[in-house]
């Protein structure tokens, strides 16, 4: 069995399963599978970035991984003018 064969039955049988296992659908299945099979052998192949590096940690004081918000400051109240 070829590599496009077996991938051919793999899609066929994750499309039966995620129709809830249907009787009498394999034509069909098939040909949905085989379809895929096809438009996945054409795609070009993309090769993943590698991700930028990271910076070196600080050696100091380390900041605490979080993405909260800094805490704000509380904003300055009017005083009312004196007489």
């Amino acid at each position: 069995m070829s590599v496009e064969e077996k991938r051919i039955r793999e899609f066929a049988y994750q499309i039966w399963e995620s129709e809830g296992k249907p009787e009498g659908q394999e034509e069909r299945h098939w040909a949905m599978a085989r379809k895929l099979a096809e438009a996945e052998a054409l795609a070009p192949k993309v090769t993943p970035r590698k991700p930028a590096k990271a910076p070196p940690a600080s050696s100091d004081k380390a900041k605490p991984a979080s993405n909260a918000p800094a805490p704000k400051k509380p904003r300055a109240t009017k005083k009312p003018p004196t007489a």
